[in-house]
């Protein structure tokens, strides 16, 4: 017995002191490429703990073999983040995965008893880490704070058609009611309906069948307003401002659009499923800046994209793939409900190397 103990331990230390696999290097996808200067770099794409880092013990290996990861992205739906952490509603999972960064794990949120999570959509998470999630199953919004433990609930009986989306500024939580065609305005203390944005119908202000909703840092309110084929902009008071995109096949225009991001300079980020890009437009002019995406099986494709973020709190843990000539300034992260590659990192930055010929 006793050697077969020290062999087992010999095997050990030979496994835990084994070389570490290098990282495989792939090939720099920019978007524009160059020599057109580049304003995004694709990153990384996360499906499992193994894409962060996690990897499993040499014990592990060497007593069960190679084990597929247990946690894994299925069908992401929408995506918020907080320092360390990363949040999906998974449409397959019917809950919210948390993707650590710090401890490169995955977890869930404890979606039990009277927070129960039934049919996940929108997810809006606080500066201050509370998540809101839009269940269009319980036709309610429920609250979890900042350690993911539930809070409270919003909807009472027929207060909601089809909540598919929530968006949360200063004291107002902002409702996309798909069935109703309407924003509803929450009071965030009492959960009334204090507001109403849009109606049924096509022209400017209305809406038919909206799917997504945020609100900027100036409290400036954004809809995907999917089957009119386009976004609309509103005023923190709920009036019209303007509208991004049309109907079509051509640049600027959406075939099926869905999440919308807005950065710090007002840059209008949306998601098209039909086209499977992101197209990015200009806050004065509502005109198209730069898309970025297509579909295919290459670092940086997509297949199906649906939800979007852009985080300006986590960029040290994906550093290690930032190219030596260009400087992140903010990531864009955009999840494929299908394909191998579940959530794809974008960084949106500037170029810093040498000018090339045509720059």
């Amino acid at each position: 017995m006793r050697k077969i103990v020290l062999g087992l331990f010999s095997i050990i230390l030979l496994l835990g002191c084994a070389t570490p696999e290098k990282p495989v290097q792939q090939e720099t996808v920019f978007y524009p490429m160059p020599p057109v200067k580049p304003r995004l770099q694709f990153l990384t794409s996360i499906t499992s703990e193994e894409d962060i880092g996690k990897k499993q013990s040499a014990l592990e290996e060497f007593l069960l073999g190679k084990l597929p990861p247990l946690k894994m992205i299925d069908r992401p739906y929408d995506i918020g983040a907080v320092k360390g952490a990363i949040y999906i509603s998974d449409r397959t999972h019917k809950n919210v995965l948390i993707i650590d960064l710090r401890n490169k794990t995955f977890d869930y949120i404890k979606s039990k008893g009277l927070g129960s999570i039934q049919d996940p959509a929108g997810i809006w998470v606080t500066e201050d880490g509370y998540k809101y999630v839009a269940d269009f199953g319980r036709k309610q919004v429920l609250l979890f704070d900042n350690d993911n433990n539930f809070v409270r609930l919003y909807g009472e009986k027929d207060q909601f058609g089809k909540p598919l989306d929530v968006a949360v500024y200063k004291n107002k939580i902002y409702v996309c009611d798909f069935d109703k065609h309407q924003i509803l305005v929450l009071d965030k203390d009492s959960g009334a309906t204090i507001q109403t944005i849009g109606e049924s119908g096509m022209d400017e202000g209305k809406f038919y069948k909206p799917t997504h909703v945020i609100v900027d840092k100036k409290g400036n309110i954004y809809v995907d307003d999917s089957f009119n084929y386009r976004i609309q902009k509103f005023s923190p008071e709920g009036q019209f401002v303007k509208a991004y995109g049309f109907h079509g096949d051509g640049l600027g225009a959406f075939a099926r659009p869905k999440g919308i991001a807005v950065d710090n300079d007002g840059h209008l980020y949306a998601v098209d499923a039909a086209f499977e890009n992101v197209q990015i437009f200009d806050e004065e002019t509502a005109q198209l800046l730069l898309f970025f995406g297509k579909y295919g099986p290459d670092p940086g494709d997509m297949y199906l994209p649906n939800g979007i973020y852009i985080d300006y709190t986590n960029i040290e843990y994906f550093k290690q793939y930032e190219d030596k000539d260009f400087r992140i300034k903010y990531l864009v992260y955009v999840g494929n409900m299908l394909g191998e590659k579940k959530l794809n990192v974008y960084g949106f930055g500037d170029w810093v190397g040498a000018p090339m010929p045509g720059m």
